[in-house]
């Protein structure tokens, strides 16, 4: 009998997605348990992941994994189904880069662009960097449909926020970042990945994440004006 899986995760959240559409490609059923934060952390999260306290977490039987990334890799390796990773090391080792690049240098800036309201100076040089690190993310595509070939891979994965999330990110902060015009080859890969019937199973509606994040935006600009 296998063992049960559940992804601990919660509402519209980005790396939450990564381990649902990881299962999902893989064939694997999975229960989706709904953590209630940053203020009502269950007991169940707590226990699982008590270095972080954070989502998303995999619990694989009496196993419990965490990091969205890690979680992702796991799958791979501990289920049957299509790779998420290329077999050869050299591939395997390019793959884990750019996820590493898109979490560290990509998701970063475009959630700051955002959440930088009023303040065009500072608003400018997120924007700037952000082009320089999608500019080298569109490179990586080369023609190809997905960052892992004909199929979503660990790359796609790490960057779908790029597919959803970014556009409520666009909608709320007035920027449009990743335009055709400047991104063909991202462009056409956000509406590929999103199109994609697994991939889309597991997306948040977006008129839900534009209420989400322009409720966080809101705390974030409350918070700043009582620093001042």
């Amino acid at each position: 009998m296998s063992k049960p899986v559940k992804v601990l995760s919660t509402f519209c959240s980005l790396y939450g997605h990564r381990p649902e559409v990881a299962l999902r490609l893989k064939g694997i059923p999975y229960e989706l348990l709904l953590e209630d934060l940053p203020n009502n952390k269950g007991e169940l999260l707590l226990t699982c992941n008590p270095v972080h306290k954070l989502v998303p977490v995999l619990l694989h039987g009496d196993r419990s994994i965490c990091e969205s990334l890690t979680i992702v890799e796991y799958i791979d390796e501990a289920f049957k189904g299509p790779p998420l990773l290329p077999a050869d090391p050299y591939e395997r080792a390019t793959a884990r880069f750019w996820a590493q690049f898109i979490d560290q240098k990509v998701r970063p800036f475009w959630m700051s662009i955002c959440m930088a309201d009023g303040d065009e100076e500072g608003k400018g040089d997120f924007l700037k960097e952000a082009k320089v690190n999608l500019l080298l993310l569109e490179g990586q595509l080369k023609g190809k449909r997905f960052f892992g070939g004909d199929s979503i891979g660990l790359v796609d994965i790490a960057a779908s926020g790029l597919a959803r999330w970014l556009q409520a990110f666009e909608d709320i902060s007035g920027v449009d970042l990743l335009t055709n015009e400047e991104f063909p080859a991202l462009h056409r890969w956000a509406k590929a990945y999103a199109g994609d019937e697994r991939a889309k199973e597991c997306l948040p509606n977006m008129d839900e994440l534009v209420s989400k994040f322009t409720a966080v935006r809101k705390k974030f600009q409350a918070m700043a004006e009582v620093q001042k």
